[in-house]
C-alpha cells in the first residue's frame, strides 16, 4: 500500500512534467497576460500582436498565433472597455479600432491570411497609439 501510494504521486508528476512539456511546444512567443495596468498592458498587446501578424502564412504556427491574438484581444477588451476613464483617451479609442478590425477579420475570415493592406494600416494604428501614450493619452 505505501509502495502503490508513492508510484501514484511519481505517475502524477510525470504527467504533470508532460503536460507542461507539451503546452510549452514552440509558440511565437511567452503568452501576454493583461496585468491591469493599461499602458504597460498596450504595449505587450501591440507588440504580441505584431509578431503575430509577421509569422509567414503558410507557417504551421499561425493557427497557434491566431488563437493567441484572439484571446489578448478579448482579455484586453474585457479588462478596458468598461473604464470610462479610458474611453476618452487616443491610445484606447485607436486600440480598439485597431482591435477590432483584426478581431473582425479573425472571426470572418479565419483559414485566410490577414491582408497585407490591413496589416499596414493596423501598424499605423499601432504607432499611433503608441505616441499617444508616450503624450499621456
Amino acid at each position: 500500500m505505501h509502495m502503490k501510494r508513492h508510484l501514484s504521486r511519481l505517475l502524477a508528476f510525470v504527467l504533470v512534467v508532460c503536460l507542461g512539456f507539451l503546452t510549452a511546444a514552440p509558440t511565437i512567443a511567452a503568452p501576454v497576460s493583461v496585468t491591469g495596468n493599461y499602458s504597460q498592458d498596450t504595449v505587450a498587446v501591440i507588440n504580441s500582436l505584431r509578431e503575430a501578424l509577421q509569422v509567414p502564412d503558410d507557417s504551421p504556427e499561425r493557427v497557434a498565433a491566431q488563437a493567441e491574438a484572439k484571446r489578448l484581444i478579448s482579455d484586453f477588451a474585457s479588462r478596458y472597455r468598461r473604464d470610462p476613464a479610458l474611453a476618452k483617451l487616443t491610445s484606447f479609442t485607436t486600440m480598439r479600432t485597431a482591435l477590432n478590425s483584426l478581431a473582425g477579420h479573425y472571426t470572418s475570415y479565419p483559414n485566410r491570411p490577414v491582408p497585407q493592406k490591413m496589416k499596414d494600416r493596423l501598424e499605423q494604428e499601432f504607432k499611433q497609439a503608441e505616441m499617444a501614450l508616450q503624450r499621456g493619452g
